[in-house]
């Protein structure tokens, strides 16, 4: 099995072949006709000229017949023409003022009138201003004379064509070699990634070498891998935070059932209270695992029904009034005028309320403010909870949203899973659309739920 290299460099190879024996095969053809051509053209015009001197020198055509043949001793081409088909003349034939063949290369034509059209492709022989003849030739362009200057020329001509080929197919084969190399590293680099983190050992990097497809390749390749180590981590991090949020609940379970069965402890309605409490704990966590399995399968059900933004964030609002007094903090609820109804399900996205009230109330001291508002922005609705907490850490703030993330463990309220926010995020992207936060240590956060085009109900 040859190696990718080996079959680049043996395209280079063929390609740069090819092309140079099509480029000399080329070359050695136009060169032979041009360079006939010329022959041609010099050779007719010195016979032209020796043919005028010899009118004006002997005033008439008188005994041409007998000299031409000398005159064509050193035209070989002219005077072993080819014969016309078209018009039934070969070769040279020379026609006097009268239109009357003088000399001919063909026997029998002397004394014949050659037609007006038959003489305007001949070349007219001038003296003074004045026609006194006619020159018709179809010379042979076919046959090379051997060892003739022609003959010489071309067949140097020839060699250096095929010299050139033969280095052109030479100077293919080693920048091929070298493209093919140059192209095959980013590859063997690519490769010997992937096998690594078909190992298991993610974050493995290549180096980026060029900007075109295989730099993508590259850049591409690097970002998945880091995404795969993330998402290893992450996995890890989440099955160590559910094994510890199950732990707690689960020992204080069995202890109190240890000892309620080895009687050292008496049933009484504090006891029973609390393991009410963690059995809710944990019911509360697998129901929210549950959740977040439905919506990362993309099999999240959503029963949709219309209902006002007011509406929805005043029914909220009535089930935390009661916390929200027992806090004292003031929640109030600001819609603008005139907003669309939207399509939601109307549990969830109540669930999603709750969870970011729930939180907002965590943060809030006494005496502070919880908002439910609602907006229009760039034709979307936004739903907001703004409060005047303790606000987010800028560390913190990217991570707000992350499975089990708690970023202030001072205030972490050991009845929550962590869940909450991931799973409000799960529920608002559900419904295609976003969920963001601000906030500013010490100045409050504002949660921003943005609803798409297809959750509003046009009027």
């Amino acid at each position: 099995m040859r190696s990718l290299a080996t079959k680049l460099t043996l395209a280079f190879l063929l390609v740069g072949l090819t092309g140079a024996v099509l480029v000399a095969v080329i070359v050695q053809q136009r060169t032979r006709l041009a360079f006939t051509e010329f022959i041609l053209n010099r050779e007719q015009q010195i016979l032209v000229n020796n043919l005028v001197f010899y009118y004006r020198a002997n005033g008439s055509w008188d005994g041409l017949p007998q000299n031409l043949p000398d005159l064509l001793s050193a035209m070989p081409r002219l005077a072993t023409g080819e014969r016309d088909d078209d018009h039934d003349w070969a070769g040279l034939t020379l026609v006097g003022p009268d239109k009357v063949v003088i000399f001919s290369v063909l026997p029998g034509r002397v004394g014949d009138t050659v037609s007006t059209s038959l003489l305007e492709r001949g070349a007219a022989l001038e003296m003074d201003g004045e026609i006194i003849g006619w020159l018709l030739v179809t010379p042979n362009t076919r046959e090379l004379i051997p060892n003739s200057a022609e003959d010489i020329f071309l067949r140097t001509v020839n060699r250096a064509s095929l010299t050139s080929a033969l280095v052109a197919a030479l100077l293919a084969l080693a920048l091929g070699t070298l493209l093919a190399l140059t192209l095959t590293r980013s590859l063997r680099e690519l490769t010997e990634a992937t096998v690594e983190i078909a190992r298991g050992r993610f974050g493995k990097q290549v180096k980026v070498r060029s900007k075109d497809e295989l730099g993508e390749l590259a850049v591409s390749f690097n970002q998945m891998s880091l995404d795969l180590e993330r998402a290893t981590q992450a996995r890890r991090q989440m099955t160590a935070d559910i094994a510890h949020d199950l732990r707690s609940p689960l020992s204080v379970l069995s202890g109190y059932a240890e000892a309620l069965s080895d009687g050292k402890l008496t049933g009484t309605s504090e006891i029973y209270d609390i393991l009410h409490q963690e059995t809710n704990h944990l019911s509360r966590l697998v129901e929210d695992l549950r959740l977040l399995s439905l919506a990362d399968a993309g099999e999240l059900q959503l029963l949709l029904q219309t209902i006002s933004p007011q509406a929805l964030l005043e029914r909220t609002a009535t089930r935390h009034a009661v916390a929200a007094q027992q806090h004292a903090i003031n929640l109030r609820v600001a819609v603008a005028s005139n907003l669309p109804e939207v399509n939601v399900d109307v549990e969830r996205m109540s669930q999603v309320l709750d969870n970011l009230i729930l939180n907002a109330f965590r943060y809030t001291l006494g005496g502070g403010e919880v908002v439910l508002a609602g907006d229009m922005a760039d034709g979307h609705v936004r739903l907001q909870i703004r409060d005047s907490g303790s606000g987010i850490s800028p560390e913190d703030l990217p991570h707000i949203f992350d499975r089990f993330y708690r970023g202030d463990k001072a205030r972490r309220d050991s009845s929550e899973s962590g869940l909450g926010l991931a799973i409000a995020k799960s529920i608002v992207e559900a419904h295609g659309g976003q969920i963001g936060v601000e906030s500013q240590p010490g100045q409050g956060a504002v949660f921003t739920i943005t609803l798409c085009q297809k959750n509003l109900v046009k009027s």
